[in-house]
């Protein structure tokens, strides 16, 4: 059966077509998801995780994904600017929007940072969390004793990772605080907010070639991706559903994302969803069959805008600019430069959950074994359709 699930996720790739431009629309919708309320002997073989008993309610334009996310990179990637934007109103081809203010920032070549925390999980290993994150130290995944940026040119190899928070420190860890639970032994930073914002990149994703094939679970496979900023805090890859809130749907989007190494898959870069609108298949979320072709020799610009009106898009362009401001027209004018943009409309009916409290699912669509569980929804029909 796995067997099969491999071949037909293989199918689903290679029959993708290309595009610049990937966007989803209709998104957001009406739900619920728990959050952690405890966590308890984390370095013992008793360390439990228990849910909070009421569940947390979302609604509206983007929702989940419009409360607080960090933003998580995966080599081989070298990470050259980051930026986070908000506006007070922009929709794709809008009347009446508003232009892009810039509230975080990372340069590699001036070494400028503005509102940005580097984490890595370099922390104590905890039986049912895992690895808790530190501060990262200039290679990006050795642990430091404060805040530091990544060195000019830093590249991460494949499977090591580092994530970005904002540098606003959190309040103490508590049911309804301002960031919920969290570890005790973790610096702990707001992540980034907001129904209408845009994260931006100048990136390189380059051939592996100090890692040997098979000798890690993400061989040659870089992503850059979005989570509820509460996941990484409480378990990002914990067994237990318990100990993070993504298995109840709280969030996670993947703005670019190799899911296969395969000679033929390698050079793709998907989005995906994972949350329950439109699916009760969280692992595998919702994913546009197009992609956007991995540059393994140059830099590589772009990102992901979310609008007012429930657009997610995601982008790549070389006219990308990082300015303290960027005008409304001038993002509307790089997109449609790129032509025609794949969509895919998700549902507005949140289906049935097929996650409970006190499950024992992984807690991030990069399961446990490192392997990607991103298979598209006609795929899950299709080996529906073989079983039975």
């Amino acid at each position: 059966m796995l067997k099969l699930v491999s071949i037909l996720l293989h199918i689903s790739v290679v029959l993708s077509a290309q595009s610049n431009v990937l966007q989803f629309e209709n998104l957001g919708f009406d739900g619920t998801y728990w959050s952690v309320a405890s966590m308890k002997d984390l370095y013992s073989d008793k360390c439990t995780c228990e849910l909070d008993d009421d569940k947390t309610s979302f609604s509206g334009t983007n929702a989940p994904l419009n409360e607080e996310v960090s933003v998580h990179f995966r080599g081989p990637l070298v990470l050259n600017k980051f930026a986070y934007y908000v506006s007070s109103s922009f929709a794709i081809d809008g009347d009446d929007n508003q232009d892009w203010e810039r509230l975080s920032y990372y340069d590699s070549s001036s070494q400028t940072s503005e509102n940005v925390t580097f984490l890595t999980k370099a922390g104590k290993n905890s039986t049912c969390l895992g690895v808790g994150l530190t501060y990262a130290d200039t290679d990006g995944i050795s642990k430091s004793d404060s805040s530091q940026i990544l060195a000019e040119d830093t590249l991460i190899k494949s499977e090591e990772e580092f994530v970005i928070f904002s540098n606003i420190s959190c309040g103490s860890s508590k049911v309804g605080g301002d960031c919920q639970v969290y570890r005790d032994d973790i610096p702990a930073y707001h992540g980034f907010y907001g129904t209408t914002k845009m994260f931006l990149f100048e990136f390189k994703m380059p051939e592996e070639d100090s890692v040997e094939k098979g000798s890690v679970y993400n061989w040659n496979m870089p992503a850059i991706w979005l989570l509820n900023a509460q996941i990484p805090r409480t378990s990002q890859y914990s067994l237990n559903s318990n100990c993070s809130c993504w298995a109840s749907g709280c969030g996670e989007f993947d703005i670019f994302e190799v899911k296969n190494y395969t000679d033929s898959d390698v050079d793709k870069l998907f989005a995906t969803i994972h949350d329950y609108q439109g699916t009760g298949y969280i692992n595998e979320g919702i994913q546009i069959d197009s992609y956007i072709e991995r540059n393994y020799d140059e830099t590589m610009k772009g990102g992901v805008v979310f609008d007012n009106d429930g657009n997610a898009i995601v982008f790549v362009s070389n006219s990308t600019t990082f300015d303290q401001s960027i005008g409304a027209d001038d993002i509307n004018s790089v997109i449609k430069a790129l032509g025609s943009a794949s969509t895919l409309e998700l549902s507005s009916v949140e289906p049935v959950s097929t996650s409970t409290a006190g499950g024992s699912s992984a807690s991030s669509s990069k399961d446990s074994s490192g392997s990607i569980a991103n298979v598209s929804t006609w795929m899950i029909t299709l080996f529906t359709f073989l079983l039975f």
